[in-house]
């Protein structure tokens, strides 16, 4: 902790930024751990979700946004989310309980570059889907396809 007792240094400060930084190849680095976490389909609909709902949503708002994920993947995936600070739960005391889940401030800076990832995948999934299909379909001489 540098800077006066009691202060702690920001992210974006030259020394915590050149601190923080790891080597992402290194299968035990932070922040390759962190883009498991947060690439991941189900995050990446999460985070997504809760941004349009520019609120609360209950858990079985969520699942029902979420196509194809399971209850337990989904408790799973928020979870991770509320450990990582980027989600906060609220639990209604009701019968049965109603539980909530929003984004942090610090979840809301994962949008716009988790909605520039999926621009990007939707701009793209054509030619990459015929890429697939080019080389699905090449008689490979060297053995491998």
């Amino acid at each position: 902790m540098n800077g006066e007792e009691g202060t702690f240094p920001t992210p974006g400060d030259p020394e915590v930024t050149a601190s923080q930084q790891g080597n992402l190849f290194d299968p035990l680095c932070p922040t390759r751990l962190l883009l498991d976490r947060v690439g991941s389909r189900w995050t990446t609909m999460a985070v997504l979700s809760l941004a349009a709902a520019e609120g609360e949503l209950r858990f079985t708002e969520l699942k029902r946004e979420m196509a194809g994920v399971s209850q337990k993947m989904l408790a799973q995936t928020l979870r991770a989310l509320e450990r990582d600070g980027l989600v906060d739960r609220r639990v209604e005391a009701s019968k049965p309980p109603r539980v909530y889940y929003r984004l942090t401030d610090l979840g809301a800076t994962l949008v716009e570059p988790l909605r520039s990832l999926r621009a990007w995948a939707e701009q793209y999934m054509p030619l990459i889907q015929h890429n697939c299909d080019m080389f699905d379909a090449a008689d490979r001489p060297d053995g491998h396809g």
